[in-house]
C-alpha cells in the first residue's frame, strides 16, 4: 500500500513563500514518477509541476513557471514544491501525485496514488 502525505500549507501573505512536502511510504519511491496539483473552490484540479523518477527532468505549468520549482529526495522518499512570489490566485488545496515508471506527467488520469492534500491560502 502506498501513501502520500503532504504538508507545509498554511496562510502567507502575497509575495510570500511556502514549500510544500510530500512524503511516500514504502522502498519504492525512486521507481515513482510525481506530480503536484492543485484545486481551487469550484475549479477542476489543476496541474502544477512534475518531475521523473530520477529528479533529471521537470515541467511546470505556465501559470507557476519562474516561481515554483518541484524537487525531490530519494533519500528521503519526499517530493518538494517550493512555492515564492505567493498569489491570491495560487489559493488552492495541493496535492501530491505518485505513477510508478519512467516518465513525467502532466495529466492527473496518469497518477495512480495520492494524498489527502494540504490548503495553501494567500490573502491579498
Amino acid at each position: 500500500q502506498v501513501q502520500l502525505v503532504e504538508s507545509g500549507g498554511g496562510l502567507v501573505q502575497a509575495g510570500g513563500s511556502l514549500r510544500l512536502s510530500c512524503v511516500v511510504s514504502g522502498r519504492t519511491f525512486s521507481s515513482y514518477a510525481m506530480g503536484w496539483f492543485r484545486q481551487a473552490p469550484g475549479k477542476e484540479r489543476e496541474f502544477v509541476a512534475t518531475i521523473n523518477r530520477s529528479g533529471t527532468t521537470v515541467y511546470h505549468a505556465d501559470s507557476v513557471k519562474g516561481r515554483f520549482t518541484i524537487s525531490r529526495d530519494n533519500a528521503k522518499n519526499t517530493v518538494y514544491l517550493q512555492m515564492n512570489s505567493l498569489k491570491p490566485e495560487d489559493t488552492a488545496v495541493y496535492y501530491c501525485a505518485a505513477r510508478p515508471g519512467a516518465g513525467y506527467y502532466s495529466t492527473p488520469r496518469a497518477y495512480d496514488y495520492w494524498g489527502q492534500g494540504t490548503q495553501v491560502t494567500v490573502s491579498s
